[in-house]
């Protein structure tokens, strides 16, 4: 039997013991964080309890998450950025900077769903279109590892590519598209 919240049937319930292991109880299998990571960027919706006291730390190991992120790979949160952050706890506008967060997290989904959105509207004007919408598809596969939850685009199906020369007209756009994308983070 699956153990759900109430109201919550597709959330997946993560027990967590005193000995620090993860007990997910849809698969009935113990996981790790990295486990917990990927079903994040799957959209799987989960809710961490304490095992013993039946306390809800999901926000406790989402934060550890993160942590294991920031100190394993390429650091996505400027050290600036985190100095502000701590500030704010016991200012007056705690309060609002949660709300705040979200808001700004689906702005910069929304303009990075505009962004595609353009894109894949202007190559309807360029003879290339075709290699263009197999980097469409690509974009799409990338982004969607950086975009949980955001709205599914229906995926064009990519032609292999006929010879090495496809194969390196397609390396100088992805390199060009990079380029734009990295000038518009800027």
């Amino acid at each position: 039997m699956t153990e759900t919240a109430s109201g919550e049937d597709n959330t997946v319930i993560i027990k967590k013991y005193a000995n620090r292991r993860l007990y997910n109880t849809r698969s009935s299998s113990y996981i790790t964080l990295d486990h917990l990571s990927k079903m994040t960027r799957e959209g799987v919706d989960y809710k961490v309890l304490d095992a013993k006291t039946g306390a809800d730390i999901t926000h406790t190991i989402l934060t550890q998450i993160i942590m294991e992120e920031e100190s394993n790979g390429e650091q996505m949160l400027p050290v600036n950025f985190l100095r502000e952050l701590i500030s704010m706890y016991g200012n007056q506008m705690q309060s609002l900077i949660p709300h705040y967060l979200e808001a700004s997290m689906e702005n910069f989904r929304a303009n990075q769903a505009k962004l595609a959105k353009a894109f894949e509207d202007s190559l309807g004007n360029n003879p290339l279109a075709k290699l263009a919408e197999q980097n469409m598809a690509m974009f799409r596969a990338a982004s969607s590892a950086f975009m949980p939850g955001a709205e599914k685009q229906p995926e064009t199906k990519a032609p292999p590519a006929e010879d090495a020369g496809d194969l390196s007209a397609l390396r100088d756009q992805m390199a060009e598209i990079q380029k734009r994308l990295d000038a518009l983070g800027k």
